[in-house]
């Protein structure tokens, strides 16, 4: 989907990059990470507990928000405009190889999808990384059902792929803000065709022959009655 440039037919100047869907899945899921994030360090951080206090309260925002993490995810499945953004971060490419052995990787040569090589990348990390979470929180939270050596074990991997998963979304908020048009693109949804163009160009080219198309089965009033 496209916005139109001039009444004259110029084309798109505005294409759709992330639908309304899109949008809040991303947003719901960013906040709820956000949040685990900022509770694991004041639980694990002995100046920041004795600051904030209420200890019990700031571990069963952490224990609960780290449960529902999976739950926008899984909703949104039922988008069909998710279900096909999951679809194209799923499927690597040779032009994603290329884009990664590149040291000129952003000046547009390279036919980018939707998603660059980065981007597919950090969405297989985090998911991986949030299942990992996720089950070791689980074994670390019920103790009456698991062993202790399990709950060690756990102790020690939820640790570690914290830490490792922090450094991932710090990254990804880095990138996204050095790009204000790209980071823009998950509130208003909209991204110029000048920086599809230079960022995505095969997605831009897809996505501006959509347009097209659509345009031209769309008939101007009057049109249909010919001579």
């Amino acid at each position: 989907m496209s916005q139109p440039g001039s009444p004259h037919g110029d084309g798109p100047t505005r294409l759709l990059r992330f639908t309304v869907s899109v949008r809040w899945i991303h947003g719901v899921t960013g906040a709820l990470i956000l949040v685990c994030i900022a509770t694991a360090a004041v639980l694990y951080n002995g100046s920041l507990a004795v600051l904030v206090g209420h200890r019990y309260v700031v571990e069963q925002i952490h224990v609960w928000c780290g449960f529902a993490l999976p739950v926008p995810l899984i909703v949104g499945i039922a988008s069909p405009s998710y279900r096909a953004d999951l679809r194209r971060l799923n499927r690597f490419t040779s032009h994603d190889w290329q884009w990664l052995r590149s040291s000129t990787r952003r000046d547009g040569k390279i036919p980018v999808g939707k998603f660059n090589a980065g981007q597919k990348l950090n969405a297989a990390l985090s998911a991986g990384s949030i299942g990992v979470l996720l089950g070791t929180g689980v074994v670390m939270y019920f103790t009456n059902v698991t062993r202790l050596s399990w709950r060690s074990g756990a102790t020690f991997l939820h640790d570690w792929f914290s830490l490792a998963f922090g450094l991932l979304v710090l990254g990804h908020i880095v990138y996204a803000v050095r790009d204000p048009e790209a980071m823009g693109s998950m509130v208003r949804g909209f991204v110029s065709l000048r920086w599809a163009n230079r960022e995505h160009a095969a997605w831009a080219t897809e996505s501006s022959g959509e347009a097209d198309a659509q345009s031209k089965t769309i008939s101007p009033q009057g049109s249909c009655c010919g001579s």
